[in-house]
């Protein structure tokens, strides 16, 4: 269970995050709903360690959450461009977990060709299209096996055909026991998704609810409902 309680954050004394709290058991996904700038990145970025929260506390199977435990795919896949798309996965592996070089390779090579690109391991990432880079740079996340896998608007640079797949991916690595965060405003994407929704505003969860009972009952999340048809939540 990824557990977090009561965290706040602030940016140059604008409050951003304001006593959050959620769950993530095991194989179940959250997503963090809400548009621009009500504090959904900023949470899934302090999970990652890529942020420290002023207050709170964030534990996972009931102990502190180290951040080699998460692994993050960004918006803008953040791949290393003067890097082959093989080098983007083994290289990390490498530096950052000690992994052998050899065994570095293996690991790649069978993402790869899970995610349908092993004919592209010695290209680079300019050759790619939105959805390939997508599929390496979830690659190379969960190349060092992540217990917590966090995504920070996963469709936003991808053609909206495309949803669905991304959908299917998610939903089969929470298959896989993973505890999935998505910060996203993608009204199509949680349609396609069994999840647990936080509509956020102002860097406060405003509503939640479960995908299914939302999309059966829509009236009794007003606020929710709003945003999907379009509407700011208030």
């Amino acid at each position: 269970m990824l557990e977090i309680k009561n965290i706040s954050k602030q940016y140059k004394k604008k409050l951003v995050l304001d006593d959050i709290n959620f769950q993530v058991p095991q194989g179940h996904i959250a997503v963090l709903l809400g548009g621009s700038g009500v504090g959904k990145s900023t949470m899934i970025r302090i999970l990652a360690g890529l942020e420290r929260a002023d207050e709170g506390k964030i534990s996972f199977q009931g102990t502190n959450l180290h951040h080699l435990d998460v692994g993050m795919v960004f918006q803008d896949f953040n791949l290393f461009s003067h890097l082959t798309i093989e080098q983007n996965i083994t290289l990390p592996l490498e530096i950052v977990h000690n992994i052998a070089p050899d065994k570095a390779k293996q690991i790649a090579h069978e993402l790869l060709e899970h995610y349908e690109l092993a004919d592209k391991k010695d290209v680079y990432p300019y050759n790619l299209s939105g959805g390939q880079k997508q599929r390496v740079a979830l690659a190379r996340t969960l190349a060092p096996h992540p217990k917590i896998l966090c995504l920070d608007e996963p469709t936003s640079a991808l053609d909206p055909l495309l949803t669905n797949f991304v959908a299917r991916n998610i939903l089969q690595l929470a298959q896989q026991n993973l505890s999935i965060i998505i910060a996203t405003h993608d009204k199509d994407l949680i349609k396609n998704l069994p999840c647990t929704i936080y509509l956020m505003k102002h860097g406060k969860i405003i509503e939640f609810g479960e995908s299914e009972k939302i999309f059966s009952n829509q009236n009794s999340y007003p606020l929710i409902k709003r945003f999907i048809q379009g509407s700011k939540a208030e």
